[in-house]
């Protein structure tokens, strides 16, 4: 018994019920938002090995990804489409959970769990967006940061949190770079895992009302 509940057992199940991979009730936006997870960290890490988050060398270094390296726009141009998808796709995941009321019990927990992975996912999408250091990054930050610092009684600290000072500097790019690359993907990581675990632990992909398999 406390070998079934192994948290290695649950992620790939032995048995999975048919209707639960019908496309007209998974959609596979899960296995998708998945996917598009696995090529953000793949391009990621390639990227990293062109960049430095300095201040002087960040634009530079994205210039030469575009014009110098061979495959770099294409590795840029994927990673930062693949940014996008991964947001529709989670937003598409958890409306589409909704609907269907998979947030009920017994998975009211995995729906929570999906809950943080939307927010971390829009933080992986927003810290991403300073990296490039050019004019767009810049003032997107600082009106990003400006409706932060409204937040009433804690706003101002929360900004210099973010970027470590008052406005957005080196201190900013090396804090959204460590946020991007390593707190956030290892945070979504961790959250993916125990997302799987429970749908496994939970009974399976949820189907609805319907008939179950003959």
């Amino acid at each position: 018994m406390a070998v079934r509940q192994n948290f290695l057992l649950h992620p790939i199940s032995v048995r999975v019920r048919r209707r639960a991979l019908d496309v007209a009730v998974t959609w596979y936006l899960g296995t998708l938002s998945f996917g598009v997870f696995l090529i953000l960290v793949v391009t990621g890490i390639l990227l990293m090995l062109y960049y430095h988050p300095s201040v002087p060398q960040a634009y530079t270094d994205m210039k030469d990804l575009e014009f110098v390296v061979s495959g770099g726009l294409f590795l840029r141009s994927l990673h930062r489409w693949s940014g996008h998808a991964m947001v529709l796709l989670v937003f598409a995941h958890m409306f589409k959970v909704f609907y269907r009321g998979a947030y009920r019990p017994p998975r009211e927990f995995n729906w929570v769990i999906g809950v943080m992975l939307l927010i971390v996912t829009l933080l992986l999408s927003y810290t991403g967006y300073l990296l490039p250091w050019d004019q767009l990054a810049f003032w997107a930050i600082t009106v990003g940061s400006s409706i932060m610092s409204s937040v009433p009684l804690v706003g101002d600290q929360m900004r210099f949190l973010m970027l470590g000072g008052n406005t957005v500097n080196a201190n900013a790019l090396l804090r959204f770079y460590v946020l991007h690359c390593v707190i956030l993907p290892v945070a979504a990581a961790l959250l993916i895992g125990i997302h799987f675990w429970r749908i496994r632990k939970d009974g399976g992909l949820y189907i609805g009302h319907e008939a179950s398999d003959e």
